[in-house]
């Protein structure tokens, strides 16, 4: 127990100095990298705080409301590199793409992409050869077809070779979401990997099951951190973590993020830890968080009322993770995004069942995605990925027996690969809300 607590110590005094000073060597060479690289929105109100609290902030005080909209405080870290406001550089591939000036993330306007019949839209923008070694890529998106589409950043070199930074995911629902920022994680690359220090090509590509029609928006770059994480996220608190998940977990020295359902917990529902359990848990280091009312949060007409009471319980019973938010059934919209901001900081997710990765500076707070923990070796392709290209995979589990979480025995071998692999660490939603507060320094 007190040694996980302190390597978490470790950790953020270590990440709090390390992003700080990337960040501050990330301008330069951005600017220097890119024509005109000098960029007039940093200035803009809409950069927040964030710069007083990020550094040795480990967390939040837990209070019922937050402290401010972390959407908006946070809505853009790093420096820009695109803000489609002259589209005459972009080539359209395939499926249609124009401007449009009703709906822009910043500026006057934003790039539409829309195709039908599960076509693809693909647009393509030459660069200047740039230095992508140590940068991540993110950019605001917007869609009312969040169910059918899944968003490709494509990164090309001067040789061909690419590398696909996607969001496999976005929700489940058909409704719409508003804004929101991606930072994908490398999903594949090229037989012959990506030569990241000289990229010369950047392709918006959107995979399409149905008929598309998304904007995007403020294209930025990111300092990578010096490693790779994973965060390992179990939800409902289900019993089947406290035995047999937890001592493996004390065995591996790895803590997990536990979402809970309040009503659950308290209505002491057969087959979920009870509070003592939870609070055992939370003594031994685990992160625990909140799962909502596990209804479809989209579905909820009194959304407030039930937020507060959740996070007035998590308040009550000192769940220090209160702060964060895993909506069930990957259910949320516009309305449910902007109620969430009042209560917590980060979580959310998209989720999907293959590798789906983040950056660690440059996500939306309330839009993580996450990869289902059901399949051994997509698990290991993300600790894998999270390790060589210095990003995060959050993995996802609920319990042993349920279709959607590897057996037993995989899930050892899953924690012993973490243990093998270099340059990886597991951390928590506090760690890596940490990071994403950080990336906002210029």
């Amino acid at each position: 127990m007190t040694k996980r607590s302190n390597t978490r110590r470790r950790f953020l005094a270590a990440s709090g100095v390390t992003a700080f000073s990337a960040m501050a060597g990330c301008m330069d060479r951005v600017n220097s990298a890119i024509p005109n690289g000098d960029d007039s929105s940093n200035g803009s109100e809409s950069d927040g705080g964030g710069d007083s609290d990020a550094d040795g902030y480990e967390s939040p005080e837990l209070t019922v409301e937050t402290e401010y909209n972390s959407r908006e405080e946070f809505r853009q870290p790093g420096e820009q590199i695109g803000d489609f406001e002259n589209l005459d550089d972009w080539e359209i591939i395939d499926g249609e793409a124009e401007a449009d000036k009703e709906v822009a993330f910043a500026g006057d306007q934003s790039l539409k992409l829309t195709a039908e019949d599960s076509n693809n839209v693909i647009v393509s923008k030459s660069i200047d050869t740039m230095d992508m070694t140590d940068l991540d890529i993110s950019m605001a998106v917007r869609t009312s077809s969040p169910g059918n589409v899944a968003i490709d950043i494509m990164l090309y070199d001067i040789y061909g070779g690419y590398a696909h930074n996607q969001l496999r995911s976005v929700s489940y629902g058909t409704d719409e979401i508003g804004w929101f920022r991606t930072c994908p994680g490398v999903f594949a690359e090229s037989t012959t990997p990506l030569e990241r220090d000289v990229v010369d090509e950047i392709r918006i590509m959107i995979h399409n099951t149905g008929d598309a029609e998304v904007w995007v928006d403020d294209l930025r770059v990111h300092e990578k951190p010096e490693k790779g994480y994973v965060v390992l996220s179990w939800d409902d608190g289900i019993e089947d973590f406290y035995e047999p998940a937890g001592p493996l977990h004390d065995e591996y020295d790895v803590n997990a993020v536990q979402a809970v359902v309040r009503q659950w917990t308290r209505g002491q529902r057969e087959g979920v830890m009870t509070i003592d359990q939870i609070k055992e848990r939370q003594e031994a280091g685990d992160q625990i968080v909140a799962h909502g009312t596990h209804t479809h949060l989209t579905d909820v007409d009194a959304l407030d009322d039930s937020l507060s009471t959740d996070k007035n319980w998590a308040v009550k019973e000192g769940l220090e993770g209160g702060h964060y938010l895993v909506f069930p059934h990957n259910s949320f919209d516009d309305r449910v995004l902007d109620v969430v901001s009042k209560y917590y900081y980060a979580g959310g997710f998209n989720q999907s069942g293959n590798v789906n990765l983040t950056g660690v500076h440059g996500f939306d707070p309330l839009v993580l995605p996450r990869t289902i923990g059901n399949d051994l070796d997509i698990a290991m392709q993300c600790v894998d990925n999270a390790a060589k290209h210095r990003q995060c995979t959050v993995l996802n589990f609920h319990a042993f027996d349920q279709d959607n979480t590897m057996n037993q025995d995989e899930y050892e071998q899953l924690l012993q690969h973490i243990n093998d692999t270099e340059d990886v660490e597991v951390i928590d939603f506090d760690d890596l809300w940490t990071m994403r507060r950080e990336g906002h320094e210029r």
